[in-house]
């Protein structure tokens, strides 16, 4: 069947089943959309029938459910998540790279995208001011492999057998993904340094905990920074981590998968003055960039510090096709398959340009601002962290249990889509506000009125 057709008879089902869902997740249970999915997989013999239904049936049918049963971030009332609406013109970039299906690892699967991902990183290099000309870096599945590689580069600079334990610092409200990082990587410890009043890296704690690691023989491999917490959006003093990063010379890698977004607003990238200090950074365009995941972006200030992952395959890169210009991005990637993300990345990049994208991260700060504002105003609320980016945190005046349940409350109502996240031992809800057309009046009066019925 033709790819138009059933093109077509997707965005029929697309339309069909978001009017019977009716807002930002469908009303009902976990185990009530359970069973629906899988009855609907039992009319065709299960998830491997013995005989296919056909293409226009299959993709109707899985078109339906997911549609219906997902959380639609551009619904207004859809808020939990750091998961942005994409745009309409990266999905359609999405759909080629899909229909071509190329690989980057080398020339012959992707000739023009592998020109395309490396003009690509070259322009998003000056976002944290490095230099275009002397660092380099690849397209991630977003911060968690950003960080990994960041860690990796770390460690390996590193002689080979060195004293003692190997040690990562990063705040206490760093990605979870650190440790698990460190973990995959062999290293001994990731050790968390106490956070201010503002949930951001105290640099007199680190530079004592360097000092520390150091008298007792062991080895520091990085600092990690986070410019944009998921709890709170908070962004670490990254000029003053850089001063101890770089007066211990440790490696310092700093985690903007949120944050880095900011870059693209001239009101907020001073948030993330001393970033251009870093060795290595993270960017997701999936959270501020508007592109559907994944589309992660890993850069190094200097582009000699991803030699070591340079790999040589007679099947993909030998030495004379290279010489002759045939190369592809095996060399800077953990990855072996990898489709270009990059073009829909480009393609927003192009659409919007940096102003426009800018504008639209300013529109998400304007919405928390005004959240922060509204939850001050009302009795029933309490603000529990300013906002600095885009999140919100808050609790409703109840105990830690209302504050849970008024959440599935709204779930299974279909109502909204709220977060949840702990701080200081307390439940605290959560808006992440990556939709420029949120409500957000209309969510914390959905929160209150579901505060009151668990309270009941």
């Amino acid at each position: 069947m033709r790819l138009n057709v059933l093109i077509d008879e997707v965005l029929r089902a697309m339309a069909e089943s978001a009017a019977k869902r009716g807002g930002p997740v469908p009303a009902v249970t976990p185990d009530e959309l359970a069973a629906r999915v899988r009855a609907v997989l039992g009319e065709a013999g299960g998830a491997l029938p013995d005989r296919g239904t056909g293409p226009q049936e299959a993709v109707s049918a899985i078109t339906n459910l997911l549609v219906y049963g997902g959380a639609d971030p551009a619904d207004p009332a859809c808020a939990a998540h750091l998961h942005c609406p994409p745009l309409p013109e990266a999905v359609a970039a999405d759909l080629v790279v899909s229909a071509l299906n190329p690989s980057l690892d080398s020339w012959d699967q992707a000739p023009a995208a592998v020109t395309l991902e490396r003009e690509l990183v070259t322009a998003l290099a000056e976002l944290p001011g490095f230099d275009p000309g002397r660092a380099s870096g690849t397209v991630t599945t977003g911060g968690s492999e950003s960080n990994l590689m960041g860690l990796m580069l770390a460690r390996d600079r590193l002689p080979a057998r060195t004293p003692g334990r190997r040690l990562v610092f990063c705040s206490q409200g760093a990605h979870f993904s650190i440790r698990r990082a460190a973990a995959l990587l062999g290293l001994d410890a990731v050790e968390p340094i106490a956070t201010d009043s503002g949930h951001r890296m105290d640099p007199a704690g680190l530079a004592a905990a360097l000092a520390d690691c150091e008298r007792a023989g062991d080895v520091p491999v990085a600092v990690v920074a986070t410019a944009g917490t998921t709890d709170t959006g908070a962004v670490d003093p990254l000029a003053e981590i850089a001063d101890v990063a770089s007066a211990h010379s440790v490696w310092l890698h700093v985690d903007a998968a949120h944050g880095g977004g900011a870059l693209l607003s001239d009101r907020l990238a001073p948030l993330l003055r001393g970033i251009e200090r870093a060795d290595s950074v993270g960017i997701d365009l999936h959270k501020f960039g508007w592109v559907p995941a994944a589309a992660g972006v890993f850069l190094v200030r200097e582009a000699g510090a991803m030699d070591g992952l340079e790999t040589r395959a007679a099947y993909l890169n030998p030495a004379d096709d290279v010489a002759e210009g045939y190369d592809g991005l095996l060399g800077l990637s953990l990855r072996t398959t990898r489709r270009p993300d990059c073009a829909k990345i480009l393609v927003v990049l192009r659409s919007l340009g940096r102003r426009g994208l800018g504008e639209l991260v300013e529109r998400c700060h304007d919405l928390a601002l005004l959240a922060a504002d509204l939850i001050v105003a009302d009795p029933e609320l309490e603000l529990v962290a300013p906002p600095v980016l885009s999140t919100v945190v808050f609790r409703y005046r109840g105990t830690d249990e209302v504050n849970a349940s008024l959440r599935r409350r709204l779930l299974r109502q279909g109502r909204a889509v709220v977060g949840r996240t702990e701080l200081d031992g307390r439940i605290c809800l959560k808006l992440t506000l990556l939709n420029p057309a949120s409500d957000v009046a209309s969510l914390l009066s959905a929160v209150v009125m579901a505060g009151r019925e668990e309270s009941r």
